[in-house]
């Protein structure tokens, strides 16, 4: 079987066929997470220097640390106010009539989390590029160091509830019997083994676990076939017969369990923002280990 919504996905061919169309907008996605020097927890380091030596040709520089993540919060990655990030989108070209592609140097999850965020201030004609830089590079495809070419656009932004949820609906939904809460951080974290990077380790009691890296193919970083991603989230029961909300450690890989939730049709899905930098953090909320 095949995905259900085979549109929020391009094939390398297909970008490759189409760089040079008007109304294709290309946005390189990636943000690297270090290990902090003499300090716990993860730092965050910009890809604009490693995207202004090699791209995908005709690409911009997504910027989510400073161009779309919320100002006003200590918290990494927030989704920030409309208005931000409807000026940051028109910076880049991307308004109506155009299409975007947009790929990250990791597993997809820089790319899927600029999907989910796009989806959520009402934009559609987005897709992430399967495998993005690692399958376009493996595959000897051009790449470019010249700057884009994109004109201004003029972004609306149209938010659309339900897609970003805050912590006080997570803990509502601990309980609730309807609502499948999943973790897309590896096993190890889920189980709270060893320290987080997130300060208290463990996951969010009754959350089930499908870890982000597991969708993909590890050599080519492109996503595994429909069925197999789909009995790997039912066996979550992420089977699409419960609401479904994903979190992560800052809302990252939880972007790319659901934008691959949505590949398969399962629409009912939330992105908990905060994820585990907010939960964690909060010695009211509960975690579990184990």
């Amino acid at each position: 079987m095949s995905f259900v919504n085979p549109q929020y996905l391009v094939e390398s061919d297909w970008l490759a066929a189409h760089l040079g169309d008007p109304d294709v907008r290309v946005l390189e996605c990636t943000v690297y997470l270090r290990r902090a020097e003499n300090a716990p927890g993860l730092r965050a380091q910009s890809a604009r220097d490693d995207w202004a030596q090699s791209h995908i040709p005709g690409s911009a520089y997504a910027d989510l640390s400073r161009d779309l993540s919320d100002r006003s919060t200590e918290l990494r990655f927030m989704l920030p106010p409309a208005e931000q990030f409807a000026d940051a989108m028109a910076r880049y070209g991307v308004g109506e009539g155009t299409r975007v592609v947009l790929y990250d140097r990791g597993m997809n999850m820089w790319a899927a989390r600029i999907w989910w965020m796009l989806r959520a201030f009402g934009f559609d004609n987005a897709a992430v590029l399967n495998g993005g830089w690692k399958k376009w590079t493996l595959e000897g495809r051009p790449v470019s160091s010249d700057p884009p070419a994109y004109p201004a656009a003029n972004f609306v932004a149209r938010p659309r509830p339900g897609l970003m949820v805050d912590r006080h609906e997570v803990l509502a939904a601990i309980d609730d019997g309807a609502t499948c809460i999943v973790n897309a951080l590896s096993a190890e974290q889920h189980r709270g083994d060893g320290a987080s990077p997130y300060g208290r380790p463990g996951r969010i009691p009754s959350s089930t676990n499908v870890p982000a890296g597991g969708l993909v193919d590890p050599e080519t970083h492109a996503y595994l076939p429909a069925d197999d991603l789909r009995a790997y989230f039912a066996g979550a029961g992420a089977n699409g017969e419960r609401r479904v909300i994903t979190y992560c450690g800052g809302g990252i890989a939880a972007s790319s369990d659901a934008f691959v939730l949505a590949l398969l049709g399962i629409e009912n899905v939330a992105v908990y923002d905060g994820s585990l930098s907010e939960w964690a953090a909060d010695p009211a909320l509960p975690l579990e280990v184990g």
